[in-house]
């Protein structure tokens, strides 16, 4: 189970932390990833990090502004948003898959957080 939280409203240029907090003895074997769905649009994906390597993938969208990182002492991945833009709203959604290498297709992912909103103003 993945439970999201940190989302909130935040003007352009400014900065929001994501955490995804997973249940279970098993997080240090899941691939993670970010998603995210803006207002009437379809999922897209954001930034993934491996199970094993320490690689990490992003979209164009957010490179260099966006950081995913994860804690597997406290089952938990992280991600770090610098320069919001408004284009950035969206609802986030954190994912696992067994074993990923940075997949960044949702349906290669085997387990969904809720998500939570994340609104950035202009």
């Amino acid at each position: 189970q993945l439970q999201a939280s940190g989302g909130g409203l935040v003007q352009a240029g400014g900065s929001l932390r994501l955490s995804c907090a997973a249940s279970g003895r098993t997080f240090s074997s899941y691939g993670m990833g970010w998603f995210r769905q803006p207002p009437g649009k379809e999922r897209e994906f954001v930034a993934a990090h491996s199970w094993n390597t320490g690689s990490t993938y992003y979209a164009d969208s957010v490179k260099g502004r966006f950081t995913i990182s994860r804690d597997n002492a406290k089952n938990t991945v992280y991600l770090q948003m610098n320069s919001l833009k408004p284009e950035d709203t969206a609802v986030y959604y954190c994912a696992a898959q067994w074993m990923g290498h940075c997949s960044t297709t949702d349906s290669y992912y085997d387990h969904w957080g809720q998500g939570t909103q994340v609104t950035v103003s202009s």
